[in-house]
């Protein structure tokens, strides 16, 4: 079966998606449903089970994130739930993330490696253990996200070129571009949020 239309479709829903998520727009969330809906086919086909296995956990995230962005921040004494700001990552979180990739990359690889047939393990388990990382970081608002989405993109982009995936090469590609546009913005909008309303910043 030809693949191609959904590899498009899932590169235009793609694109949608990466502009929601440069403006920090929650409905990115809602894209964020509709494209491992398409690429559970297409990465299944590739023989990127990995990635396959990840989609069951963006839309688990996606939900997740939906609720983060909507409601994470703490009730204050109004007792009035209100949308999570734009952060930085906690540094005292930094060791606890840095095992948590380290036990995924190397337990998604053997996995590969032994119960697959995958010609790229262990770089589906790169791009899929940081993915992980990296949602998680997406759905706390953390500015940070965006240089480890910058890593996996350019990995993602290899990877995909490899797996003659061209169109999605050609979309991981310009997630590069937008990672690094979207990490200064992200820093802009989280000063200009903090300049309007200091107290946003605290109790998350």
């Amino acid at each position: 079966m030809d693949w191609t239309f959904l590899e498009i479709f899932g590169t235009l829903v793609g694109l949608i998606y990466l502009w929601l998520e440069y403006k920090a727009n929650i409905y990115l969330w809602i894209a964020s449903i509709v494209m491992p809906a398409i690429n559970l086919f297409v990465y299944f086909n590739a023989g990127l089970y990995a990635d396959f296995a990840m989609d069951i956990y963006y839309l688990l995230m996606a939900v997740y994130g939906w609720i983060a962005w909507r409601y994470g921040l703490k009730k204050k004494g109004d007792g009035q739930a209100r949308p999570l700001a734009i952060t930085h990552l906690p540094f005292r979180s930094l060791p606890l993330l840095a095992m948590v990739w380290v036990v995924l990359f190397v337990a998604i690889a053997q996995g590969l490696i032994h119960f697959t047939n995958s010609t790229v393990p262990w770089l589906d388990s790169f791009t899929t253990s940081l993915s992980i990382i990296g949602t998680w970081m997406l759905a706390r608002k953390y500015v940070e996200q965006w240089l480890v989405w910058i890593v996996v993109d350019v990995v993602s982009a290899y990877l995909y070129a490899y797996k003659d995936l061209y169109f999605y090469c050609g979309l991981y590609s310009l997630y590069v571009v937008v990672a690094v546009l979207g990490y200064y913005k992200w820093k802009a909008m989280m000063t200009t949020d903090f300049d309007s309303n200091p107290h946003r910043m605290a109790g998350y």
